[in-house]
């Protein structure tokens, strides 16, 4: 299995790691650890490059660098799509992500977990879906009574909690022991695969905490301005709330 030091560290951008399989079907490779999120739970896959050998800077001046165009997972670990010519099983590489669009969709992420903390607050109402791009996302709810009138006190109410600067925690339970609390699960069916042992907890403390896989920032005050862009209706009962960063 890939180390995957996203899920522990969402601030490390760069890992050193070994090449331990190929695909040259879909020109990807397989590495012992990763940086990368592969994607999930709305949250798109990183980008970013490769340079190639022992030595990053010596890499980067040779121009000896692929980039990252795609990564995804399964039971082996996390696979990481390549432009360009795949380097052998054992070889030594940097990976390097696209920071700044790993910041904003972490900011983005964050404040969609925060969003689904005060809908929770105010209406009880779970999430029915989900997706988000850097900078920009949306979330559907199953809100019967929901009222026009509920917009901008609830844009009022999200501002103010992350201007509180809550931490945003990680924590990793037992399945077993994730199950005897469906408050964790914030959607209206559980998302979670059937064979998760462990289950990654995200702790917006006082506010919001649900099980989820992606990356988030370290406090609520790193998440920056934030409006409700947008409600849609999505059938009745159900409205689509949708968030930018300013």
């Amino acid at each position: 299995m890939t180390e995957q030091v996203y899920s522990t560290d969402a601030y490390a951008f760069e890992v050193d790691a070994t090449v331990v399989d190929v695909d040259r079907e879909t020109n990807r490779v397989l590495l012992d650890r990763t940086v990368f999120y592969p994607g999930g739970g709305g949250q798109p896959a990183d980008r970013g490059v490769l340079l190639l050998g022992d030595d990053p800077l010596a890499a980067a001046d040779a121009g000896d660098r692929v980039d990252v165009v795609g990564v995804g997972q399964d039971v082996r670990g996390v696979w990481h799509e390549l432009e360009g010519a795949l380097p052998t099983v054992g070889t030594r590489v940097h990976g390097r992500l696209d920071v700044d669009r790993r910041l904003a969709l972490m900011r983005t992420h964050t404040a969609m977990h925060a969003l689904c903390g005060v809908v929770w607050d105010r209406f009880a109402s779970p999430v029915t879906g989900g997706n988000m791009e850097p900078g920009v996302g949306r979330l559907d709810f199953e809100l019967p009574d929901w009222d026009p009138e509920e917009r901008d006190p609830l844009e009022a109410r999200l501002r103010e909690e992350l201007a509180a600067a809550r931490p945003v925690e990680i924590a990793f339970l037992p399945r077993a022991e994730a199950d005897l609390d469906p408050s964790l699960i914030r959607t209206k069916v559980s998302l979670l695969p059937d064979d998760l042992e462990v289950v990654r907890i995200i702790d917006i403390v006082g506010l919001d905490r649900q099980a989820d896989g992606g990356t988030h920032v370290r406090s609520t005050a790193e998440v920056g301005e934030v409006r409700i862009a947008k409600v849609e209706s999505k059938g009745r009962g159900f409205r689509r709330i949708r968030l930018a960063l300013d």
